[in-house]
C-alpha cells in the first residue's frame, strides 16, 4: 500500500528534469531521503538523491545523452550529472544480510518504493517525493518530523546490527535537529552501543565531528554516552571522574557537555573542547583542605588527545591544531608582554583565537562565581591580538626588516645567519627593539662584534 500526502515541495531543476525523463520512459522516480527531510523542514538540502524503479542498465540508456557515471552497479547506483551538479540515481533495492555489520551482502532490486524505503535507517529518512505522486511517506516520518523524534524504521535492533554506523548516525542527526531519540531506538542505541567498534575509526571520525560540530551537540551525546566512550574509548577516562572543588559543579563529562554548549561551531576547537580534561582522571588527588586537584592534568589531556586522535586516523594538522588548544587551554591571562607576545607568534592568529575560544568555553563550564574574572580577561587577550593583527605587528620572520643577505653583508656565516635573525625577531616581538631596518642592522652589528670578539679569545 501506498502511502502518500498532498505536499508541494520544490525540486530544482535538474532533479526534476531527471525525474521527468524517468517517467516519460515509463518508470517511476522520486526525490528521496534527506533531501525530503530537510525540504519538509525547510532547510536547503546539501544534495539530492533520486530513486526509481528503472534498472542500472536502463538509467545508462535513458541518459545516454547526459554525462553518466557508473557510480556503484552492483548496488544499482548511477550519477547523472547536470549543469556540473551529480544527482545520485538508485534502483529501488531491498538489502540482503548484512554479515559484516557494516555493508549488505547483496542487494535484490524491486519494483516496490516502500520495500525500498523499509530498508532505510530512520522514518524521517524513510520518505519519497515527486509531483506526481506527492509525499510517500509509508512508516510516518512526516509525523516524526513534526513530534521532532528521531525512530528507526523497523525493529530498531535489526536497522543497528545491519550497519552499525547508524548508531552514531543517530546521534548526529539529534545533534543536527535537535531531535530526542525515540525510546525503543534509543534503547537498542545504548544496548548496542559496543557494535561501533566494527566501523572503521575513520568513518567514526567523520561522523563524531559533524556531531560536535552541530547545534544540539552536547543534548545528543548526553543522550548516550556509552556510544562515544565505545566509539572513542580514550574518552572514557572522563566518565564518573568527580571534582569536588571550589572551581566547579560538574563531574568532568558534564563539565566538558557544557564547555561544549558554550563554544563556537569549529571544529578545531570542539575537538579540543571535548579532550581538553580527559588527564583529569589520572592525576585527580585530594588536597589537605579536602578539595580535588588536578595539577598537570593539561600535559597528561594532551597525550590522551594524541593517542585518541590518532587512533581516529586524524590528519597531521588537525592532530597538532587540537592538541596544543589541549595544551595550552588551562593558560591564565593577563601574562607579561614578552610572554604574551611570543605565545602568540608561536600559534599564530587563527589557533591563538581558537586557543581563547576554547578557554572561554572551559571558564564557562565552572562554577558561577568563578567565571566571569576569567572571561574578563581573555576577551582583554584577544583584543590585544586583534590590536596587533590591525598594526600588523612584526611576529614572524617575513615580517622582520632585515633578512639573510643583510645579515651575510654584515659578515655573518652558515648558520650564525639564522641565529642572528630568531634573535632579532625575538627582540621585536617582545618590543625590545623596533622593527625598523637601521635599527636592527646597527643591533646585528654588535651582535657580530660580541660573536667575533668571543672567537678572538
Amino acid at each position: 500500500m501506498t502511502y502518500s500526502t498532498p505536499v508541494f515541495l520544490t525540486l530544482p531543476e535538474p532533479c526534476r528534469r531527471i525525474i521527468d525523463r524517468l517517467q516519460e520512459n515509463g518508470f517511476h522516480g522520486y526525490a528521496v531521503g534527506g533531501c525530503v527531510r530537510d525540504s519538509l523542514l525547510g532547510r536547503m538540502p546539501h544534495d539530492w538523491d533520486i530513486t526509481t524503479d528503472a534498472r542500472p542498465e536502463q538509467v545508462l540508456s535513458i541518459f545516454r545523452d547526459f554525462h553518466v557515471i557508473e557510480t556503484g552497479l552492483q548496488h544499482g547506483t548511477v550519477t547523472v550529472r547536470i549543469d556540473h551538479e551529480p544527482y545520485e540515481v538508485t534502483t529501488f533495492r531491498v538489502d540482503g544480510e548484512y554479515s559484516d555489520g557494516r555493508h549488505p551482502d547483496e542487494v535484490r532490486f524491486t519494483a516496490s518504493v516502500e520495500e525500498d524505503l523499509a530498508r532505510r535507517d530512520f522514518t524521517v529518512n524513510a520518505m519519497a517525493y515527486n509531483d506526481t505522486d506527492g509525499l510517500i511517506d509509508p512508516f510516518g516520518g512526516q509525523a516524526d518530523l513534526k513530534n521532532r523524534i528521531l525512530r528507526c524504521v523497523g525493529d530498531p535492533e535489526r536497522r543497528f546490527t545491519e550497519d552499525a554506523l547508524r548508531l552514531f548516525r543517530a546521534l548526529r542527526f539529534s545533534a543536527v535537529l535537535g531531535f530526542s531519540i525515540e525510546p525503543n531506538t534509543l534503547a537498542a542505541l545504548k544496548t548496542l552501543s559496543p557494535k561501533i567498534a566494527q566501523v572503521a575509526r575513520e568513518r567514526i571520525f567523520v561522523e563524531l565531528k559533524k556531531t560536535l560540530t552541530a547545534p544540539y551537540a552536547a543534548d545528543a551525546l548526553r543522550l548516550a554516552p556509552e556510544l562515544l566512550f565505545a566509539a572513542v574509548p580514550e574518552l572514557e577516562i572522563i566518565r564518573d571522574v568527580p571534582q569536588n572543588s571550589r572551581y566547579h559543579i560538574y563531574d568532568v563529562f558534564e563539565h566538558t557537555l557544557h564547555a561544549l554548549e558554550a563554544s563556537p561551531p569549529d571544529e578545531t576547537v570542539r575537538l579540543a573542547v571535548l579532550l581538553h580534561d580527559t588527564g583529569k582522571g589520572v592525576c585527580r588527588t585530594v588536597g589537605k583542605d579536602g578539595y580535588d586537584h588536578f595539577y598537570g592534568h593539561a600535559v597528561h589531556s594532551k597525550e590522551i588527545a594524541h593517542r585518541a586522535l590518532r587512533a581516529l586516523r586524524c590528519d597531521n594538522r588537525t592532530l597538532h591544531d587540537v592538541t596544543k588548544l589541549v595544551e595550552l587551554h588551562d593558560i591564565h591571562f593577563p601574562m607579561r608582554q614578552a610572554k604574551f607576545r611570543r605565545l602568540l607568534a608561536s600559534l599564530g592568529y587563527d589557533l591563538f583565537y581558537k586557543l581563547i575560544a576554547v578557554a572561554e568555553a572551559d571558564s564557562a563550564a565552572h562554577a558561577p562565581d568563578c567565571i566571569e574574572e576569567r572571561l574578563t580577561a581573555l576577551q582583554e587577550a584577544r583584543r590585544e591580538a586583534e590590536r596587533l593583527q590591525t598594526e600588523n605587528y612584526c611576529l614572524h620572520m617575513q615580517q622582520l626588516a632585515v633578512n639573510g643577505r643583510d645579515m651575510a653583508a654584515l659578515g655573518y656565516r652558515g648558520a650564525e645567519i639564522g641565529t642572528a635573525l630568531t634573535a632579532l625577531l625575538d627582540s621585536v616581538i617582545i618590543g625590545q627593539t623596533p622593527n625598523d631596518r637601521n635599527i636592527l642592522l646597527e643591533r646585528a652589528e654588535r651582535m657580530l662584534g660580541k660573536i667575533q670578539k668571543g672567537k678572538a679569545t
